[in-house]
């Protein structure tokens, strides 16, 4: 049973831009709103982002900077069952998801009822096939 919950999880397609400085619609989002206490993230994307960093220095930037946002848990034996199970429903409507990761990250959010922040398109089919609440920033203006 999903629960309400007003967190937004953030993927790390938006962290690393986030942390790269680059402006995306999604990485504005999460600007204005970190102060806001609502948007954290799960052990997967925290690996997920910290492994990609090759600098000590960013890096304990980095780590120390999540230290301060909230990190949910999210591995256990049903989460794990249930992506699989989300998995084989969409790939048995012709959609290979091309990550585990990416699975496991957006069962997580369905399971907890929390919304995603992201930019990665594998995400859409769980938002349209499984229910997968997520967070649709505005725009950039153009200039």
């Amino acid at each position: 049973m999903r629960k309400a919950s007003e967190m937004v999880i953030v993927d790390s397609s938006v962290w690393i831009d986030f942390l790269n400085r680059k402006h995306t619609p999604q990485t504005n989002w999460l600007s204005a709103s970190r102060s806001l206490g609502n948007v954290g993230l799960n052990t997967i994307v925290l690996a997920e982002v910290l492994q990609g960093i090759r600098h000590d220095s960013r890096f304990n930037q980095a780590e120390q900077f999540f230290r301060n946002l909230p990190v949910m848990d999210s591995y256990d034996y049903a989460l794990a069952v249930r992506a699989a199970s989300n998995f084989r429903t969409l790939r048995a409507r012709g959609i290979t998801i091309r990550s585990t990761v990416d699975c496991l990250i957006a069962t997580f959010c369905i399971e907890t009822g929390h919304q995603l922040l992201h930019c990665d398109s594998d995400y859409d089919f769980f938002e349209r096939h499984l229910n997968l609440t997520v967070l649709h920033p505005l725009p950039l203006p153009v200039p």
